[in-house]
């Protein structure tokens, strides 16, 4: 996870997050890299957006919403 916050923070401030960048800041906070997850976490974003990533979460969310219970019009007591 600290890797992929290291990542987001980098591309929020417009740089290009690779694995020296992401270990750089992560350093600058006190924390060591490690070497097999940051080179996972890179694999896997590799040519992919961050914004076309992130949405699926949001539209699950809003499924898990429009499938509960509050919806039926009526309460766990009536």
């Amino acid at each position: 996870m600290k890797h992929l916050a290291a990542y987001l923070l980098l591309e929020l401030a417009g740089k290009t997050p690779n694995d020296k960048s992401i270990k750089s800041l992560l350093e600058s906070v006190g924390i060591e890299a490690d070497n097999d997850r940051l080179k996972k976490l890179l694999n896997e974003l590799k040519e992919k957006n961050t914004e076309e990533v992130s949405p699926p979460a949001e539209e699950t969310k809003e499924e898990e919403k429009e499938e509960s219970d509050d919806d039926m019009g009526f309460g766990l007591f009536d």
